[in-house]
């Protein structure tokens, strides 16, 4: 049934008119794809949140990717990123003595930084609040120009209200998540990891309402491996694209030269991409570490090297041969470290081009004398009867990484 049309009323003079609703029809709308920064990770004009336990370096995975941005440097997968200016609210690190060396030790430009200091309000300076300056905040980013990136750490600070609240999460974001549209940049929120999470789905994981992770279009989460493995970035949530995967990642130490002298700060140092879905990345990470002996160990650092030492091996076949000689994905991710395996893209595959593993071009198989390497050989360690069956094969390039 049809509704019949009935004439909007005109407000009483003395009251102000209601307000209208307006509709776009679906055939004036021209689709559009998603325009990434980093292909299946940052998206133009969309709002991430990046969450994780203390000491897993968010904000400094933050900066290395804003100085990937400033400088036009490399993604952790290799590709390239668009060069550009990064914007950066910070309510915890200090811009002289922290993220100014950090963004300098990953390699920033720093010509394209603009961190926010403040605001400034008839004669008198106060702290930036987002709840009040949002619309001033970008009308200064439309006089910088060429924004790329709007770090906001951490993100629970643009909420006034109370942060576990949906409503009022949602209504404190959507300047926020407006701004971001606005100047087609993509937004980027560190946010923390809940108290006795571990094991539950990343998202439900971010800290206060269950409104951040659903207001982002993009989860990343970090974890810290419990033993001395690698740290875990890894892609939680995605409405528009990938909703898997990660790369493994440490936090160095490093020194810049600076007009003060010379100043320690931290800096990114990416590993290998990984395979999987966020909790089981996540969960590997954080449990317990393995009660394993100095054999066992020995032995996978030493079969690994067997199964590289004739050149690059994809990725793939090497964990499906490793879980069948019994090797755990931890005790294979500590194999890889020791013997610090150098992963590369297969050549001549294009942008899709599977991920091989090899050892780097000054590794030596251990040496310790004939007699004891034939001993060695001889010994039955778990991989010894795989290699004996010829479970063990080198594989081609159509292997994708799965660590």
């Amino acid at each position: 049934m049809q509704l019949e049309h009935e004439p909007r009323r005109a407000a009483p003079a003395d009251q102000e008119p209601p307000p209208e609703v307006k509709l776009i029809r679906g055939d004036s709308i021209r689709p559009e794809p998603i325009s990434w920064l980093w292909d299946g990770w940052l998206a133009r004009g969309k709002l991430h949140v990046l969450a994780g336990a203390p000491g897993t370096g968010k904000s400094t995975i933050a900066f290395s990717l804003a100085a990937a941005i400033t400088a036009g440097r490399k993604w952790p997968d290799g590709s390239r990123a668009p060069r550009g200016n990064v914007l950066i609210w910070s309510g915890e690190d200090d811009p002289a003595d922290t993220i100014m060396p950090r963004l300098l030790a990953a390699g920033a430009d720093p010509r394209n930084v603009y961190i926010v200091s403040g605001t400034e309000h008839k004669g008198e300076s106060r702290p930036f609040d987002p709840a009040k300056d949002m619309e001033a905040l970008r009308h200064q980013a439309v006089l910088v120009g060429d924004v790329h990136l709007l770090i906001a750490d951490p993100i629970v600070s643009a909420v006034a209200g109370d942060s576990h609240k949906n409503t009022e999460v949602r209504r404190a974001l959507q300047p926020l998540v407006e701004l971001g549209a606005s100047l087609d940049c993509a937004v980027l929120g560190i946010s923390h990891f809940s108290k006795g999470t571990a094991g539950r789905d990343p998202t439900e994981r971010v800290t206060g309402s269950i409104a951040f992770a659903a207001l982002a279009r993009i989860v990343l989460a970090t974890a810290k491996d419990e033993g001395d493995g690698p740290r875990i970035l890894a892609r939680a949530k995605s409405n528009i694209g990938p909703d898997s995967d990660g790369f493994e990642y440490d936090i160095a130490l490093t020194e810049i030269v600076a007009d003060a002298g010379t100043i320690e700060t931290s800096c990114i140092r990416w590993g290998m991409p990984i395979k999987g879905s966020a909790r089981e990345l996540l969960g590997s990470a954080e449990e317990p570490a393995d009660e394993q002996s100095e054999d066992s160990g020995q032995d996978v650092v030493e079969w690994l090297s067997e199964v590289l030492a004739d050149g690059a091996v994809g990725a793939k076949d090497v964990k499906a041969q490793a879980r069948e000689c019994g090797f755990t994905e931890k005790m294979l991710r500590r194999a890889c470290k020791a013997l610090g395996v150098k992963p590369k893209k297969a050549i001549n595959q294009g942008p899709k081009a599977p991920w091989l593993w090899e050892l780097p071009t000054d590794h030596k198989m251990p040496s310790d004398g004939q007699g004891a390497q034939d001993a060695q050989r001889e010994r039955r360690a778990p991989w010894a009867s795989c290699r004996s069956e010829g479970k063990v094969e080198a594989c081609h390039s159509t292997d994708e990484v799965l660590l």
